[in-house]
């Protein structure tokens, strides 16, 4: 009959409560993966401890697919530095390095402006329409590590959908099978 008969006679032969047991696995799988999430958030001061690079704006520094660690201190962001940031109205955050700084007199405020070491200018034409800096509350942090590579499977999953789908379905196939 093949491997999908023997798996949809397991899956017909299982109990309710294996079934049950299956699916309680599962949410500690995932609640387990969020908790650590919400713990790396607290130790790196990150609303995202990490990201994946999606373009090639910072080659040859940073390559697409390459997942990068941010820490968010109150240490004073300097020129150099390799920061990842939002824009008003955007989703997707943008890792670029920031090129110039500049302190505000009156309230030490400090205001930034970035480009992808692979881009020819300055990023005011990303950032809102009218904004020529950055504020603190933009920066989501400043990369300190990365891992090249690894974030390939999260662009592939994206980018092609179906994969996504073929992947969760057959890891929930895998646990509920499982003669545990």
């Amino acid at each position: 009959m093949g491997w999908i008969g023997e798996t949809i006679d397991s899956i017909k032969s299982l109990q309710i409560r294996q079934v049950l047991t299956q699916i309680v696995s599962l949410g500690m799988i995932v609640t387990s993966a969020l908790i650590i999430w919400k713990g790396l958030m607290c130790i790196t001061g990150s609303e995202s401890p990490v990201v994946v690079v999606l373009s090639g704006s910072m080659e040859p520094g940073f390559k697409r697919g390459d997942i990068l660690f941010l820490h968010m201190s109150k240490d004073p962001i300097r020129a150099g530095e390799i920061v990842v940031f939002n824009i008003d109205g955007r989703e997707i955050p943008i890792v670029h390095r920031v090129i110039k700084v500049h302190e505000r007199q009156d309230t030490g405020e400090v205001d930034v402006l970035t480009k992808g070491d692979n881009n020819f200018g300055d990023d005011r034409l990303l950032y809102a329409h009218g904004q020529l800096w950055l504020q603190r509350h933009h920066i989501m942090g400043r990369a300190v590590g990365f891992l090249p590579y690894v974030g390939w499977v999260t662009i592939i999953m994206t980018e092609k959908p179906i994969i996504k789908y073929i992947l969760i379905g057959a890891l929930g196939l895998l646990v509920i099978t499982s003669k545990e």
